[in-house]
């Protein structure tokens, strides 16, 4: 495991879907919210050298402020840890790795409005 203060990321990009609520049972019994979202990045101009982060962000965090503004399509810069997520993919069984964000903080850089076209 990292330490925190040495893991910090940012990275940006486009919000694949509109954030989800749900509420977790933690280690010691009690109860929080997280807010899970995928963020789209372009690697290069190049569509096809892009991936996702699969973001979380905890009801206590600052960036939990920025939540009603998360929509589908809107371009964020978000700040926080990184750890991998590997994973056997369901065609062919090749090893793969995910990234996994937890978010300390967001910037909108652009919402998508409900007006414009998806």
């Amino acid at each position: 495991m990292s330490s925190a203060g040495l893991n910090q990321w940012i990275v940006s990009g486009n919000l694949a879907a509109d954030a989800t609520i749900k509420t977790v049972t933690l280690k010691d019994g009690r109860e929080a919210r997280v807010a899970n979202a995928a963020l789209y990045v372009r690697k290069s101009r190049n569509w096809e050298e892009s991936f996702t982060v699969s973001l979380s962000i905890w009801e206590k965090s600052s960036a939990w402020r920025a939540l009603p503004y998360l929509k589908k399509g809107s371009l964020v810069i978000c700040t926080g840890s990184v750890e991998p997520n590997p994973y056997i993919s369901s065609v062919g069984n090749v090893p793969r790795a995910g990234l996994e964000m937890t978010v300390l903080d967001v910037h909108l850089d652009r919402v998508k409005e409900e007006t414009e076209a998806a």
